[in-house]
């Protein structure tokens, strides 16, 4: 779950100044994908992994002005399937395992020991199940909008729970699907996005999308169309993730969380985050010892939110600010 990336803002003020990558890779994990990776920053800076939402949200260049570019050597990577990677819409071996083997495979090949990670909505969610599948890479994870990949989540979203505060929006989302199949969105749009037509993929994949778009802002405002070859793989790939429960156990990343508990984590969360509820980021965060959980006022789901964004990049710098002062001569 994620906005599209083409919808964020050019700049708040608060960032970092646009940088170009000073590495760009085509990784070949197998399963005949090819995956894009860029590497910006401080070559020798700490490493910060940012994993992208959706899934099938792909990376921005904005995402890259969230770090301070002497300090960090940030790596971003569009996941199997989206962005820059190939085959684009592929749900082929595409699973969450397989992108946390990806994850694994990346840090491996670019000679990180140990990084943190960033990630929003979805990436957050990827973030927690890589952590804790590997937690001794890990140094700590910044989390946004937390989605945990369960089924009250879904069906809060897809099952009209955000509905009734958005029933013009959720009319317009059902009005494509038959009165008949409507009890099962997210099963009534897997059928016509995985059909052999992709003329019919498509067109409904617009909605899909627009959907989530219209809700992921404070201030709610129906969504142009995307791009169609966005919209298809951004659609695609979120309903195969969650006509299989993203691939995950209910409930596995509340329950798996003790194997990251010695880790510090700072979570980001829009108070009104109609999305991603903050419900789930409570969750998360109650009993983790060293956790900090940050409620955002007056702010909804999207990274491009002005508040999400200016407390991530405070985040962030806090982060620089702490390894400079270790660093210093006392």
């Amino acid at each position: 779950m994620d906005r599209l990336a083409g919808q964020i803002s050019a700049s708040h003020g608060r960032l970092h100044p646009a940088v170009e990558p000073f590495a760009r890779h085509e990784i070949d994990v197998g399963d005949g994908h090819i995956l894009y990776a860029e590497e910006c920053g401080n070559p020798q800076g700490r490493p910060v992994l940012v994993l992208h939402g959706g899934p099938g949200g792909g990376c921005s260049p904005y995402m890259r002005r969230f770090f301070d570019p002497a300090h960090y050597r940030v790596v971003l990577f569009d996941q199997r399937g989206c962005g820059r990677s190939r085959p684009t819409a592929s749900v082929r071996a595409n699973t969450t395992a397989h992108l946390i083997d990806d994850i694994a495979l990346i840090r491996a090949r670019l000679g990180i020991d140990r990084w943190l990670l960033f990630g929003g909505s979805w990436g957050a969610t990827l973030a927690l199940a890589y952590a804790q599948a590997h937690p001794d890479h890990v140094t700590g994870l910044v989390l946004r909008g937390v989605f945990l990949g369960m089924r009250s989540e879904l069906d809060w979203f897809y099952g009209g729970g955000a509905a009734r505060f958005f029933p013009d929006l959720w009319e317009r989302f059902q009005e494509p699907i038959p009165p008949s199949e409507r009890q099962d969105m997210i099963g009534a749009y897997h059928r016509r996005l995985f059909d052999d037509d992709l003329g019919r993929q498509a067109r409904f994949a617009q909605p899909w999308l627009m959907w989530e778009n219209a809700l992921a802002g404070l201030q709610s405002q129906a969504a142009g169309h995307a791009p169609a070859d966005y919209a298809r793989a951004f659609a695609r790939l979120e309903n195969h993730y969650f006509s299989n429960g993203c691939f995950l156990s209910e409930g596995q990343l509340l329950r798996d969380r003790g194997r990251i508990e010695h880790l510090p984590a700072i979570i980001v969360q829009g108070r009104y985050d109609m999305v991603c509820p903050p419900v789930s980021a409570h969750r998360l965060a109650q009993g983790w010892d060293r956790a900090e959980l940050r409620l955002v006022p007056a702010s909804g789901h999207a990274l491009s939110e002005p508040r999400i964004t200016a407390e991530l990049a405070a985040v962030m710098d806090g982060i620089r600010d702490e390894d400079r002062s270790r660093r210093a001569p006392r």
